[in-house]
């Protein structure tokens, strides 16, 4: 039996993943947490053998979720749960600790397959991640410096690349200012860049403004 907990936001999210596994004698969900704070204190309680990770806390951003359930347990197995598609954090996941990603998007039966192996402490490679590490090993090269960025910081900079002042951002993401330049700060030193007015031609150059 694989007990796991399951780490998402979106309700929704987490009564699919419920009645999915319902039925499945081997796979019971020992619990369940809409941000990180209530990751830890469930996981602490219950010590499941999985977490089905969300990529978009409330509380943690990107794969800080991820660092911070590796840090306080570090046997975990963790599988990442994302909206993201494969080519923006399913590498980064994998080389932060996590045994798969699995896609928002893909098919129950992929999520199945990923829940049990990943249960058992087993990698599991999706056929678009495969693809990705193959296509890494055989032409490595360097990600772009937004790659980098978080989900978070990646909208933090669509923002200002549309041209929106901090005090518009904060106020359109529901939170401080004072966070708002925290990220700005972060996204400056992980791309090179010290001006607002850099970051808005690299942010349309890419196609990030939005």
């Amino acid at each position: 039996m694989i007990r796991l907990v399951i780490a998402d936001d979106h309700e929704l999210i987490r009564e699919g993943i419920k009645k999915l596994v319902r039925h499945c004698a081997d796979l019971k969900v020992a619990g369940e947490a809409a941000d990180l704070k209530q990751a830890l204190a469930l996981v602490a309680q219950v010590r499941p053998d999985l977490v089905v990770l969300d990529i978009g806390l409330p509380d943690a951003d990107g794969l800080d979720g991820l660092a911070a359930l590796r840090r306080h347990f570090p046997e975990l197995h963790v599988l990442m749960l994302s909206g993201h598609p494969e080519e923006r954090y399913a590498l980064a996941a994998m080389r932060a600790g996590a045994l798969g990603y699995v896609s928002k998007a893909g098919g129950s039966a992929e999520l199945l397959e990923a829940l049990r192996r990943a249960g058992q402490g087993a990698r599991w490679l999706g056929p678009r991640v495969s693809a990705l590490l193959m296509q890494e090993a055989s032409c490595p090269q360097a990600a772009p410096p937004h790659h980098l960025l978080t989900p978070r910081e990646g909208e933090i900079v669509a923002l200002i690349g549309a041209g929106l002042q901090i005090k518009q951002v904060a106020a359109e993401l529901g939170i401080s200012i004072s966070s708002v330049n925290t990220y700005r700060t972060r996204i400056f030193r992980k791309m090179g860049l010290s001006t607002n007015a850099a970051l808005i031609r690299y942010a349309m150059r890419h196609g990030l403004a939005g």
